[in-house]
């Protein structure tokens, strides 16, 4: 699978050892930055191009990181057909149910509240996870982006 992944400077050491994670798995990446570190980054100009990535390649997934991981989402989800879930720690469940209920295909990373072993376990756990399908599930989504 394709995966894009992008953030800013609060989550550029926690995605540097996501990429050859990813890799690992076997997936196809795409960074699309930050590529140095930068204290005075702005999230947006990382975030949205893994969005729109995303948002063209309906087959891919996303991965995107900043301290909390929400402003990072709330860039995301400006996009139609994106849904971008956030998970910064605690059970593993929000991330499943992101793509059992909702068919997430981006995960925003709160890089300040997780550290490297739950990162590449929940990334794991969310890209093997499937949709459900459900009926009821697949309608509320298809009401997103009306």
């Amino acid at each position: 699978m394709k995966i894009y992944i992008g953030t800013d400077h609060a989550g550029f050491e926690l995605k540097e050892m996501l990429l050859p994670f990813l890799r690992s798995l076997g997936h196809e990446t795409e960074d699309k930055g930050a590529h140095s570190f930068e204290a005075l980054d702005d999230y947006p100009d990382f975030i949205r191009p893994v969005a729109e990535a995303v948002a063209n390649d309906v087959s891919s997934r996303g991965i995107i990181l900043g301290g909390s991981g929400q402003g990072e989402a709330m860039c995301a989800n400006r996009l139609k057909g994106v849904r971008a879930a956030v998970y910064y720690g605690g059970p593993f469940d929000i991330a499943v149910l992101s793509r059992e209920h909702n068919d997430a295909n981006i995960l925003s990373l709160g890089a300040r509240f997780v550290d490297e072993d739950e990162a590449r376990e929940v990334v794991r756990v969310w890209l093997e996870t499937p949709f459900s399908g459900e009926e009821k599930h697949a309608r509320r989504i298809q009401k997103l982006d009306i």
